[in-house]
């Protein structure tokens, strides 16, 4: 059953991971002044050319995960992105015990995705990808 199910769970799964990075990338542009303020709230160096990373990273990496081109480098990319956003962003273990249940929470949520991310950097995109149409041909 699951292995007529793989390359539509496959893509439903890229799917689900480039709507958590491509309007999240897309919405920086909009909102650059208030996102370089809030990266330099968090005391990061350089915080517009964290923005610009991130942009990159999130918009350029989403739209791979959406096609299917590129999908192991991008899947890749965006996990290490994702825990390096979660330590830099989501410290729980340095906030008031008051903020350490959400903000844990928060951490928590990003390695789950990394987890997420780094099963499509192993196993690729599936047979619904426009990198597999490519090998096909």
């Amino acid at each position: 059953m699951f292995n007529a199910l793989q390359n539509p769970l496959a893509l439903l799964g890229r799917l689900l991971m480039a709507y958590l990075f491509l309007p999240a990338g897309l919405a920086k542009i909009s909102g650059f002044d208030y996102m370089t303020q809030y990266v330099a709230s968090a005391g990061l160096p350089a915080p517009a050319l964290g923005v610009v990373i991130a942009i990159v990273v999130e918009v350029i990496g989403g739209a791979a995960l959406v096609l299917g081109l590129g999908t192991r480098l991008a899947a890749l990319v965006l996990a290490v992105f994702t825990v390096v956003a979660a330590v830099a962003f989501h410290p729980y273990w340095s906030v008031p015990a008051e903020s350490q249940m959400i903000v844990s929470l928060l951490f928590n949520k990003n390695i789950a995705i990394a987890g997420g991310l780094l099963v499509l950097a192993a196993f690729g995109g599936g047979a619904w990808s426009l990198e597999a149409k490519r090998t096909a041909k």
